[in-house]
């Protein structure tokens, strides 16, 4: 079995598809290894095991509105474009999505996945409770203020598998975007920050082929127009971000309000997304360090370029969430959409990786890097309380694989 952009094959035996809480349990309680399997949108092994996958697809499906408290909760395997349309439809919204509304709840809250905008937290942030079985079969609550709950909510997949999760919510508004063509990269890199700041979600797209931005997109509320483009020329069609594809994939534009769960991915949940095969990889820098951090990157065009679908920059605001890759900084985050040509691309995410170290660049867990457990430690000032937090939730390291003995254990003896 290969993940959606077909990059990755599982190496797993077997497959479980439990159906209810106490036979989750039943297939948990075994022993390991055991991992949960989303929508196989991640870009490497996070997910992977040597023994057991559990995919979440057949349990119950409920979702339940708590419009007092202005929480959502729903399945952990349920995707944001299906939450998104729950709740349109009963008039309430989420504060964000990502650029693709096909990802499951859980996969893309155990990762720090994220839309954009300077004020918008991760998706993990509208977390504000989290329900997970544990190694021992035991299904537990996490809430907002809990000593651990930080920790708990990015968790790489480590601590249990989560089975339903409660979101925040708000009453349902209304989003335009706009498209913007042929930005200066020197203007962008000297007003970074501004240019984010555009709209309720402003995403860059360049390919690095020559010194511009190609495309600037920006998501405003209802019917509002950003005062500045930065140079921009406004796009007189409809545009996807990735050159020569069918913009019919890509969600409605051209100024036309609409709701937010049709204007704030960049594609359509009924399409394909973005290229389809392809590799995908994505840093974060602080956001003071923004400009500089774009600067080094367009000092490897030559070497980006010829592997290279698109590169997209966005905003994060900071957030409290321990192994968030916006963990105490607003953040820029860096993203590139690679030809399915591995062996050249890992040198080029090598070479980046490489030019971005001295801005203290942080990997998204969920997409092709090269760094190990040595360079990320540094890197996340809790990572020491989230280790003996997994010790503590997962001592027969049931729920371990090779991928966090790579990135956070710093062993090779994974189960």
């Amino acid at each position: 079995m290969q993940n959606w952009a077909g990059n990755f094959n599982y190496s797993a035996v077997r497959i479980a598809n439990p159906r209810s809480v106490d036979e989750l349990a039943a297939v948990v309680t075994v022993g390991g290894p055991v991992r949960a399997l989303g929508t196989r949108h991640s870009f490497n092994d996070i997910a992977d095991s040597s023994g057991l996958l559990v995919t979440l697809d057949e349990m119950p499906r409920d979702i339940s509105i708590d419009e007092s408290e202005r929480i959502v909760w729903a399945p952990a395997g349920l995707r944001y474009g299906d939450l998104a349309e729950h709740l349109q439809a009963r008039g309430w919204a989420l504060h964000n999505l990502a650029s693709l509304p096909h990802i499951s709840l859980a996969g893309t809250v155990a990762t720090g996945t994220h839309g954009s905008g300077t004020r918008n937290g991760s998706l993990a942030t509208a977390v504000a409770a989290i329900e997970l079985m544990t190694a021992r079969g035991e299904l537990i609550t996490l809430a907002r203020g809990d000593d651990v709950f930080d920790g708990a909510v990015v968790s790489l997949g480590s601590l249990g598998i989560v089975t339903r999760l409660a979101l925040d919510i708000q009453p349902a508004f209304e989003i335009n975007q706009r498209v913007y063509l042929d930005l200066s990269l020197d203007t962008v890199a000297e007003n970074l920050r501004d240019v984010l700041a555009l709209g309720y979600s402003t995403s860059l797209f360049t390919t690095w082929t020559k010194a511009t931005v190609d495309q600037l997109w920006v998501k405003s509320l209802g019917a509002e127009a950003p005062a500045e483009t930065f140079g921009g020329t406004a796009a007189g069609q409809k545009m996807h971000p990735i050159a020569g594809v069918d913009a019919v994939n890509a969600t409605d534009q051209l100024g036309v309000p609409g709701p937010w769960l049709d204007r704030l991915p960049h594609f359509k949940l009924d399409f394909t997304p973005s290229a389809g095969e392809e590799i995908q990889s994505e840093f974060f820098v602080p956001a003071e360090s923004g400009a500089e951090a774009l600067k080094a990157l367009a000092g490897l065009a030559e070497l980006i370029a010829p592997v290279l679908f698109v590169s997209e920059i966005r905003a994060i605001a900071a957030d409290d969430l321990w192994l968030s890759g916006a963990y105490g900084q607003d953040t820029i985050a860096f993203h590139f959409t690679w030809h399915s040509r591995p062996d050249e691309v890992l040198p080029v995410v090598g070479a980046i990786e490489q030019a971005l170290i001295p801005f203290g660049v942080r990997p998204h867990w969920g997409k092709v890097f090269t760094m190990d457990s040595a360079q990320i430690h540094p890197l996340y000032p809790h990572v020491d309380r989230f280790l003996a937090l997994r010790e503590r939730m997962d001592p027969d390291d049931v729920f371990r694989n090779v991928y966090l003995d790579r990135v956070l254990l710093g062993t090779s003896d994974a189960p």
